[in-house]
Formats: structure tokens, C-alpha cells, sequence
């Protein structure tokens, strides 16, 4: 016998709408929010159902969910294309709701303080990215600016491009940010390479490069930390 119980059978304190309407969003589960993009299940399962079991299969992790494409949602019963791009739309709306501004009073400390800065940029890519924090005479944030977009082994960073962005900005100080869509945190020769000719090339116009982070959704790899600045 089916498991199957439709929503507008449930308890009225039992159905997602509802629930968020008379208790407020923070009430619900993921599933259930889940179940309100979604609307409908399939023949076996509620809606409820259905997004227990879409997260089941993630671990219960909103992370790994919203790593998933279109196509690898629409590959359970009950959600078609509507359906996935829905809950896809919805995460990356998550995603961007994080702080996309900084506190342009505070001074940066160390690489914690940049980590903690600029994490949410990098949240969920599966391409790397690469961005230039440009710093204050005192090490307070200018501005933030994308360098470059890149495929999943790797991006291309134009110093030419750095220094303009660092120029345009009248920044003193440069921290150069960049993700490993594998998790891996250890920096490559290349990203040794590069940081290093941009070290130099800092040099003679008086903008140093203070430091180069390798963002994961595990953490940070910090040049300066690690002794290689």
C-alpha cells in the first residue's frame, strides 16, 4: 500500500503554506519549503515527501543540493523542468542574499578577516573565479572586483587587469582571492607563478600585494600564512 498522502489532506498545522503563513518561514522545514516551490509530488509521494527524499539523497545538505544541475532534478519522479528550475532559482537566490556588501570602516587584519569577506562569493561554484580586494592605506576595503570567470580546473588572471581595477580604485594594497571547485586548498605552480609576478610587478608601482587565498567550501589556504608571500 502507498505511503502517499496528499498535502490538502494533512493537518492544516501540517501543511507548508499554511504553516508559514500562521507561524512565520523559520517554522518550516527544508522539505517543506521545498514542497512550496514545488507544489505537487507524483503519484507515490506528497510534496513533503518527494523533497524528504530529494534531500535524503543529498545528505540533507543545502550545498550539495544546489550543486545540482536542472537535468539531475528533473531525474526524480514528480519534478520536471518548471519544477527544477524552480528550486535551482531558488537557491541561487539563497546564495546571493548573503552580504554582497562589506563594512568599509573595518580594517583587515589578517586573511580570517578576508576569508570571512568574500566566502559567499565563491558558495556552490563549480567554476573557479578570481577577484581582487583592493585595500586602503589603513587595509580598509575600496573595493571588491571579478578578475576573471574560468572553467573548473582553472581561470586565467590578467595582471594588466588587476592593476587597472587597483589604479581606477586608488588602492595601496592588493589581496587576491580565488576558489578550487575540486576542494583542494593547495595552491598549483601556476597560482605560485602568478602571484609572484604580480609581487614584483606591485613593486614598482607602489601597490603591494598583501596576500593570495584559496577559497574551498571547507576553508582557506593563505599565502602570507603559509610563508610564501
Amino acid at each position: 500500500m502507498s505511503n502517499y498522502l496528499s498535502i490538502k489532506k494533512l493537518a492544516a498545522d501540517d501543511r507548508p503554506r499554511e504553516k508559514l503563513r500562521d507561524k512565520g518561514a523559520t517554522s518550516l522545514s527544508n522539505a517543506e519549503i521545498i514542497a512550496i516551490l514545488i507544489g505537487s509530488g507524483n503519484a507515490d509521494e506528497s510534496a513533503v515527501q518527494l523533497s524528504q527524499r530529494l534531500l535524503s539523497d543529498v545528505g540533507n545538505d543545502l550545498n550539495k543540493l544546489a550543486r545540482l544541475s536542472v537535468k539531475d532534478l528533473m531525474k526524480y519522479k514528480g519534478i520536471g523542468e518548471a519544477k527544477a528550475i524552480t528550486i535551482a532559482a531558488a537557491l541561487e537566490m539563497g546564495r546571493r542574499r548573503k552580504p554582497e556588501q562589506f563594512d568599509a570602516e573595518k580594517s583587515i587584519k589578517g586573511a580570517k578577516d578576508v576569508y570571512e569577506t568574500v566566502k559567499h562569493l565563491f558558495q556552490d561554484k563549480e567554476h573557479e573565479e578570481f577577484y581582487a580586494v583592493l585595500l586602503s592605506r589603513a587595509n580598509k576595503i575600496k573595493s571588491i572586483e571579478m578578475i576573471s570567470m574560468g572553467g573548473v580546473s582553472g581561470t586565467v588572471a590578467d595582471g594588466k587587469i588587476i592593476y587597472k581595477k587597483a589604479l581606477e580604485n586608488t588602492a595601496s594594497g592588493i589581496i587576491l582571492c580565488h576558489n578550487h571547485p575540486s576542494g583542494n586548498l593547495n595552491p598549483s605552480q601556476s597560482d605560485i607563478t602568478l602571484t609572484k609576478k604580480l609581487i614584483e610587478f606591485g613593486k614598482f608601482i607602489d601597490i603591494m600585494v598583501l596576500d593570495h587565498l584559496i577559497v574551498t567550501d571547507a576553508g582557506y589556504y593563505s599565502f602570507a600564512d603559509e610563508g610564501l608571500m
